[in-house]
């Protein structure tokens, strides 16, 4: 049984910084695509970044570019993702996601077609 799990929300002024971490379990860990996306009330969900496990490529949405890094560990099995300057807009809950397939990289709109998913950690950055 896959199972993700996110940490690292909560509330920041505008310009703060938080780091996100996704822990998993029950997941085999190598060449896969793993993501972040995040999800506002009224909005539709949007895939903010991705990173193959093991690998170099790295994927980011136009709207966090030079803001957010996706990294992991792969001795922890754990993927992280640090946000600074944070915006108002950023605000969202944030999900991990993860793919069951290797080798393949799950870039837009095939990253949105990730099969396992947390429940989510909530970003909330005020002005």
């Amino acid at each position: 049984q896959v199972q993700l799990v996110e940490s690292g929300g909560g509330s920041v002024q505008a310009g703060g910084s938080l780091r996100l971490s996704c822990e998993t379990s029950g997941y085999t860990y190598s060449s896969k695509t793993m993501g972040w996306f995040r999800q506002a009330p009224g909005k539709e969900r949007e895939g903010v970044a991705a990173i193959v496990t093991g690998g170099g490529s790295t994927y980011y949405a136009d709207s966090v570019k030079g803001r957010f890094t996706i990294s992991q560990d792969s001795a922890k099995n754990m993927v992280y993702l640090q946000m600074n300057s944070l915006k108002p807009e950023d605000t969202a809950m944030y999900y991990c996601a993860a793919a069951a397939s290797f080798g393949v990289w799950y870039v837009p709109p095939l990253l949105y077609s990730l099969d396992y998913w947390g429940q989510g950690t909530q970003v909330t950055v005020s002005s």
